[in-house]
């Protein structure tokens, strides 16, 4: 029996040293090694505009150039900080390793979005939260963007004039620093900025703002849209007043509205951000930081705008459909 014992414990000794405490290594069929894991990445918009099917283009180009990354898009349909917190958090619920988000309300989201940052890789794209706990931004440097905005303004309004400018949230960052830029630009100039009209990201009221603005200042001589779908609805507004040429426009954005608009002579022109590079460039660097390469996110990524004119709007819009496939 003592035999018996000695000839176990000599056994299970061996079994240990040659393989019962050797951690697991999980294989692919065939013997290969396991396909590393593929990571989960978001995108989430600050409304439901047309300008993120641009963004969405880039997200999925850059997800089939890495070839080892799922993309969750996501749309804050109604453009609401509440509904975008919803989405953050189902995110962040689902183990997402990564989230790129245009921020809705960067002052009164900030504690929140720190939480969020808190349990996954957190970058901000197009509109900022800079006091937040956000590794990098990614998107438009919205106050040189502004003053491209003032130097359109200066040249269609040469002996100066009332200005209106519209916007959704006039507190979101890219709009604040939008305006600034605009106001910087005009600094000097015998052009007056009148106020600035929010619609809360809705179509419908922003053109109402318009045509309220055109019958309260019947001398407004250059209306001014920050976010993408101001443009379509000033254009409205301004034509459905017979106002089309006494009254000025500059916009931002390639609404395809704005560059037919642009292209029949009705407004002077847009600057155009590159919202396909914003979702391009937030996977691609989110996937290289995360595999290790933390210099992809430091800091301020700037994508450089252009100015649409008359003169450039038809090589635009050609550009325009080969990017969505059209």
């Amino acid at each position: 029996m003592k035999k018996i014992q000695i000839l176990l414990t000599a056994f299970c000794i061996a079994a240990a040293v040659s393989g019962c405490g050797k951690k697991e290594t999980a294989s692919a069929p065939g013997g290969a090694a396991a396909p590393a894991k593929r990571l989960k990445l978001a995108f989430v918009s600050n409304n439901a505009a047309n300008f993120w099917s641009f963004a969405r283009a880039g997200c999925n180009a850059a997800a089939t150039e890495l070839g080892d990354v799922d993309v969750d898009f996501r749309i804050t349909q109604d453009g609401s900080s509440a509904v975008q917190r919803q989405i953050l958090d189902d995110l962040a619920a689902k183990g997402t390793d990564g989230i790129a988000v245009s921020v809705n309300d960067p002052d009164n989201q900030t504690d929140f979005l720190n939480k969020i940052a808190g349990e996954t890789l957190l970058v901000c794209c197009d509109s900022d939260a800079a006091k937040s706990k956000r590794v990098a931004y990614i998107g438009t440097d919205n106050e040189a963007a502004g003053e491209e905005a003032g130097k359109m303004i200066k040249e269609v309004l040469p002996n100066g004039g009332k200005i209106m400018l519209f916007v959704g949230h006039s507190d979101s960052q890219n709009a604040l620093e939008r305006s600034g830029g605009i106001k910087k630009a005009l600094e000097g100039s015998n052009v007056q900025l009148v106020d600035i009209r929010t619609d809360d990201t809705d179509p419908v009221r922003a053109q109402k703002n318009a045509e309220d603005t055109l019958v309260k200042y019947p001398d407004i001589a250059c209306l001014v849209g920050l976010w993408n779908y101001n443009g379509p609805a000033i254009l409205n507004a301004v034509r459905g007043a017979g106002k089309t040429g006494a009254v000025k426009i500059v916009c931002f954005d390639d609404e395809a509205d704005t560059l037919a608009g642009i292209a029949a002579g009705d407004i002077y022109g847009t600057v155009v951000q590159n919202p396909f590079e914003f979702g391009k460039q937030s996977v691609t660097r989110m996937e290289k930081y995360l595999k290790g390469d933390k210099t992809q996110l430091d800091g301020k990524m700037f994508i450089p705008t252009r100015d649409i004119k008359k003169d450039n709007v038809a090589d635009y819009q050609a550009e325009v459909k080969k990017i969505l496939g059209q």
